[in-house]
């Protein structure tokens, strides 16, 4: 049995981070977030898979390659326009035979539950109970069988929410065939499943208790806590005397561990990196390759993506730094509000106490600069000595 994973798509409510990559390719612990689902796959017993690429596809290649470094096998289909998940389920009808597993790219689902999944003889959901089922579909059941799928309605009838991890058979190809466009221009998968269900088909679901929905990029947080409990401790490098080192920290190949740094895990670190001296790393923290964090810096429960240096006396907390950013002498990310409420971002409530900032690749910030909670930051944008960031930046701004 192979697995699909449709990756073709952008991504929009994850900007600034998906400006330069697709959505699957954001790294979560240190991984691109659908690497963790192929991972997850891969231990359910799924050895071979196929790709529908198309927004920045060259990125999920360039990762992925043919699939040698996991032990499978990876065929690419490109979706050069993104006219929905039915159109791209039906660009894989010659690759398949027979059943198969399907997954948004986006999606952290453990193996235990694909397994589920993959038990199953005829078309089957994976579903989750939700307490917010806010921007996700939800589906009606009765007993073991589906009854209706609602895409994203104002007043869902259930908290029943769709997983996104499928078992398909070929049952769903002719359903494909005969789907129309939906109000916003897309062929939905949705559609297609209930158009089976219309016509009787016993549609069957999986419940799964443990699941992730990364829809913003704040999402992404709680995502890096969720997966840093899983981390193992290594230290594939040179640590110097004088580190101090607690819990469950990962160092990479090719990293320097300078005197003085404190580093409180769970605490990833990546390749080539260099690390302190004296800096205070502390847990849940993921920091990419190639990556500087210096003298008098603290960075707590972030993202640090690859190439990004944060040298010298800087604050980092609860924020996703882009690749290639390079924080200036003294910048400091502000992360509670002075009242303590839950911090929004552009009107969009972000149900976290403490958020600082998402940050776009190729960021530069000058000396003693300011950024403000929940302050999103377009790539490659200026924030200029002693300037304070705040709100929504776009892409090549410069703040002064």
């Amino acid at each position: 049995m192979k697995a699909v994973i449709l990756a073709a798509g952008e991504g929009k409510r994850m900007h600034p981070l998906t400006y330069t990559r697709p959505k699957v390719m954001v790294p979560i612990a240190n991984r691109p977030i659908m690497e963790h689902l192929l991972i997850e796959m891969k231990e359910a017993g799924v050895t071979g898979f196929v790709m529908v690429v198309g927004y920045h596809h060259e990125t999920i290649r360039q990762h992925f390659g043919d699939g040698a470094k996991w032990g499978i096998t990876i065929e690419y289909v490109p979706q050069t326009k993104q006219l929905g998940t039915a159109h791209a389920v039906k660009m894989i009808g010659g690759r398949v035979d027979g059943k198969f597993l399907l997954a948004n790219g986006d999606v952290l689902v453990r193996s235990d539950y694909i397994k589920r999944v993959l038990a199953e003889d005829r078309i089957s959901l994976s579903l989750i109970e939700a307490e917010d089922t806010t921007g996700l579909g939800v589906v009606e059941v009765d007993g073991d069988r589906i009854v209706a799928i609602h895409e994203k309605v104002y007043r869902p009838p259930t908290n029943l929410a769709n997983a996104g991890v499928y078992l398909m058979t070929p049952d769903i190809f002719p359903a494909i065939d005969r789907t129309r466009p939906s109000p916003r221009g897309e062929y939905e998968l949705t559609d297609s499943l209930q158009m089976l269900l219309d016509e009787g088909y016993a549609m069957k679901w999986v419940s799964v208790d443990q699941w992730l929905d990364v829809s913003y990029p704040w999402d992404l947080l709680a995502a890096n806590e969720w997966l840093m409990k899983r981390i193992e401790s290594r230290n594939l490098e040179t640590v110097e005397n004088g580190v101090t080192i607690k819990n469950q920290v990962s160092i990479g190949s090719g990293t320097t561990v300078r005197s003085g740094s404190y580093i409180e895990g769970p605490v990833s670190i990546g390749d080539n990196c260099d690390i302190g001296p004296n800096c205070y790393i502390r847990p849940s923290t993921a920091i990419g390759d190639k990556c500087h964090i210096g003298a008098a810096v603290e960075v707590k429960n972030s993202i640090i993506m690859s190439g990004t240096k944060i040298p010298h006396h800087n604050y980092v907390g609860d924020s996703v730094i882009g690749a290639n950013c390079n924080l200036g002498s003294g910048t400091k990310v502000a992360n509670l509000r002075l009242d303590r409420n839950d911090v929004s971002v552009a009107g969009i409530p972000t149900k976290r106490q403490k958020l600082g900032t998402i940050m776009g690749d190729n960021v530069q910030t000058g000396i003693n600069s300011s950024i403000n909670i929940g302050c999103l930051i377009g790539n490659n944008s200026f924030i200029g000595p002693g300037a304070f960031a705040y709100g929504v930046i776009l892409p090549n701004s410069i703040v002064l």
